[in-house]
């Protein structure tokens, strides 16, 4: 039996719900990252570190709420909370006690947030800062490098053709795009020139501060250090978008883990304990634009949003944030994380497969093809970079996913989001249905 027959047969009524959706959704699917040939995996529960789908398959999850679950599905602290408001109410149109509460511990948390502001999405809070960046600073271009990812908002969207650096994409107005730079990654050269070629016209720096697509390419330390100190000269706004790395590298996020404070930084995932909610925090001279102004002539940042800081959003994110805010959940994941790299890396090796695994603090990558791995079995240090992996074929990008679910493991596209909820029981399913899926790979000849 192949690998997609195998799925075939152990999931159909992921496959009947897949047609339905068919004819509602593009794709089939509310969310890209869910599309899956022949068809999506549909959940029906979770608890912990495991989802069940609607065929009664038990899989141990490495989605875990594409990353917004550190402490697992259903914390039971966090449930509590979620119930405790439901029951007093959804959504009061005013304040709240409990978005204070919040927002006092994202100041306590993250070096940078002086002052903040709740949205309903991590692509809410890319606008924000980047307007903010605008308008105090003056200037419209915006600098983004290669393959980082901060959303779907129209500033950060598209790719430039190679060696370009104005971005190409479809829908949007050309203005828009002429105002994206887009520079390579870890290339200090290309950085110093293109911020001081055109300091005067770049309002903002945005990147991802482990890496394009969370550290599937891995950033150097130095470039993001170089960033701010040139940031800071040129008078540029430097945005970290810690969407993903927020709450998770450590507790403050990867500029705690690194020393390095940008200007502004835009947070969701787990700031919001797995319900919907994102925000921007930084310096409060950028931030108080957002502020009702009379008198000084200035047109202030206007801020609306139905859904700011609602009280159920409220509930789960203070509530999860007060629980690994000491950093234990944090140091437990990745340390899962490390084993479970050093594992499948082992894997690889004996199986005879090129590829390799690597991660930083509780994040992981596959790199099928990739016939190098890290000297310490797991992670990548900020000078021992791994060189690109070469390109792998959608066949085999797709087997592997559909391999791993079939053996009760679902993967977060070519990685994984170990929680702190993750065991060595979990552990040891994965790497062990890591090695049958790579020899069913190798039965069919889908390997690189």
């Amino acid at each position: 039996m192949t690998v997609l027959s195998r799925y075939v047969e152990l999931h159909p009524t992921s496959r009947s719900l897949s047609q339905r959706a068919n004819a509602v959704f593009p794709d089939g699917v509310t969310h890209d990252m869910r599309q899956n040939s022949p068809f999506s995996l549909y959940a029906a529960r979770a608890a912990g570190s495991r989802k069940w789908d609607v065929d009664g398959n038990e899989i141990v999850d490495y989605v875990m709420g594409h990353g917004s679950l550190l402490l697992g599905h259903n914390h039971p602290d966090v449930m509590a909370a979620v119930e405790a408001q439901a029951r007093l109410g959804t959504h009061f149109g005013a304040s709240h006690e409990l978005e204070i509460r919040w927002g006092e511990l994202v100041q306590q948390i993250v070096p940078s947030a002086e002052r903040l502001r709740f949205t309903s999405s991590g692509t809410e809070a890319t606008m924000m800062a980047l307007r903010l960046a605008r308008a105090h600073t003056g200037r419209e271009k915006i600098v983004r490098l290669r393959e980082h990812f901060h959303g779907w908002n129209d500033s950060v969207t598209g790719q430039p053709d190679a060696e370009q650096t104005i971005p190409e994409s479809p829908g949007l107005p050309r203005g828009i795009l002429d105002a994206s730079i887009v520079i390579p990654q870890n290339d200090i050269a290309a950085l110093e020139r293109t911020l001081r070629e055109d300091s005067a016209v770049i309002a903002a720096m945005i990147l991802e501060p482990t890496g394009a697509h969370w550290g599937t390419e891995p950033i150097d330390f130095d470039y993001v250090r170089r960033a701010r100190e040139l940031t800071a000269e040129l008078g540029i706004v430097l945005i970290f978008d810690e969407v993903i790395t927020g709450f998770r590298v450590a507790p403050g996020g990867a500029q705690q883990a690194y020393g390095i404070t940008p200007d502004m930084t835009t947070m969701a995932k787990i700031v919001s304990g797995g319900l919907p909610g994102g925000c921007v925090a930084g310096r409060a001279d950028i931030l108080d634009q957002i502020s009702m102004r009379e008198g000084d002539g200035r047109e202030r940042i206007a801020h609306p949003g139905t859904y700011n800081a609602n009280p159920l959003s409220a509930a789960a994110g203070s509530t999860c944030l007060a629980i690994i805010a000491d950093g234990s959940h944090q140091e437990r994941a990745a340390t899962t994380a490390a084993a479970i790299g050093r594992g499948m890396n082992a894997a690889f090796r004996d199986e005879s497969v090129a590829g390799c695994v690597f991660g930083v603090s509780s994040m992981l990558h596959i790199a099928l093809g990739l016939d190098v791995q890290p000297p310490d079995g797991y992670s990548w240090g900020w000078r021992s970079l791994p060189k690109p992996a070469p390109h792998i074929d959608r066949a085999a990008s797709q087997a592997l996913r559909l391999g791993m679910i079939n053996e009760g493991v679902d993967l977060m596209g070519g990685g994984l989001m170990v929680s702190s909820a993750h065991t060595d029981a979990d552990v040891a399913l994965t790497i062990e249905a890591f090695r049958r899926t790579l020899r069913a790979m190798k039965d069919e000849r889908l390997l690189p």
